[in-house]
């Protein structure tokens, strides 16, 4: 499977998830993951680390996502996770129009506080493309924070049902486009970004 690399060096590498495909494997222990094709491929060329994720997407979800090339420069990475020095930028499109143009959602997931900024950048008949930048990453944070203010994603049916929208699609629309941070070897500034799937691009340009 052909997976876009968007950035390379001797520690990291960043590439562009397809939607439908598994970054990890879950307790079903599915054999396709993102991880696992990774690592193959490395293998097959008989390269000499195994790449590690530093931080997940959901199976639905596509865009950027950083692998360690080895376990010490994981471990830097997910610290850096941790002490929210990853800028994260999301584009979604969400049922019906926002009541403000921007703002921060703010509703515990599981118990731990999470919060998520949203800014709208466009308003369609009866949807609303959002930039988001998720301050915490609580599993699934976007989805339900999105849910709970009766805003949730396009094509979601996890958090919502689809029937209950006359607008649907094949899987959530939600792409992770940008990523912000400091390198953790070179303390250099590194900042990623990528156009939206094509299937997203279809999307929009279908439904004005």
């Amino acid at each position: 499977m052909n997976i876009p690399i968007v950035f390379e060096d001797d520690w990291l590498l960043v590439v562009n998830k397809p939607a439908g495909l598994l970054s990890v494997p879950t307790p079903k222990h599915e054999s396709r993951t993102l991880t696992g094709i990774l690592n193959q491929d490395a293998q097959a060329r008989d390269l000499k680390y195994r790449l590690h994720p530093c931080h997940r997407l959901d199976r639905e979800t596509s865009g950027l996502l950083i692998y360690a090339k080895g376990k010490s420069i994981e471990q830097k990475m997910i610290g850096a996770f941790r002490d929210r020095l990853v800028g994260k930028k999301y584009i979604a499109f969400v049922h019906g129009k926002l009541s403000q143009p921007q703002g921060t959602i703010s509703s515990a997931i599981e118990g731990k506080s999470a919060f998520t900024k949203y800014r709208v950048i466009q308003e369609k008949s009866n949807y609303s493309v959002v930039e988001i930048s998720p301050v915490t990453g609580r599993t699934n944070q976007i989805r339900i924070h999105f849910k709970n203010i009766q805003h949730p994603l396009v094509g979601e049916d996890k958090f919502a049902y689809r029937k209950d929208f006359a607008l649907r699609f094949k899987r959530v629309c939600l792409e992770a486009k940008e990523l912000n941070f400091k390198h953790p070897i070179t303390g250099k500034d590194i900042n990623i970004s990528i156009d939206l799937a094509p299937e997203l691009k279809d999307f929009l340009f279908k439904h004005d």
